[in-house]
């Protein structure tokens, strides 16, 4: 069997059918990882307006702390890498307290300008 990075010309054809494959599972996970994360960015909004009517800050510390935790010993139990799981969890983190921010600020300001 021939593999080439130049290329699937010369590359065997199983080679190319398990390639295709994977490839077609690997785009199914990532679908499914953009849903999800749809999914929950839902719900985060759904918190950042109850917080922003109660008047409740828009980071919560220790919650992200123990959801941190939480994280990177569900990696380890699924062999991901505990450090990638946290710095993917902190991303998502920043962007959800980002949206909260918005979302008090515009309860407070009475504006809604609708967007996420």
């Amino acid at each position: 069997m021939t593999t080439s990075n130049t290329g699937t010309g010369d590359v065997d054809a199983a080679v190319r059918e398990e390639l295709a494959r994977l490839r077609a599972s690997i785009d199914n996970i990532d679908a499914a990882v953009v849903h999800m994360l749809a999914e929950r960015f839902k719900c985060t909004q759904q918190v950042g307006h109850l917080k922003a009517r109660h008047q409740l800050p828009p980071a919560d510390p220790a919650r992200e702390a123990r959801q941190i935790d939480r994280l990177r010993t569900l990696a380890e139990n699924a062999k991901l890498d505990p450090a990638f799981a946290e710095k993917f969890l902190n991303f998502i983190v920043a962007e959800v307290i980002r949206h909260h921010e918005r979302i008090a600020d515009e309860t407070l300001n009475g504006s809604a300008s609708g967007g996420n």
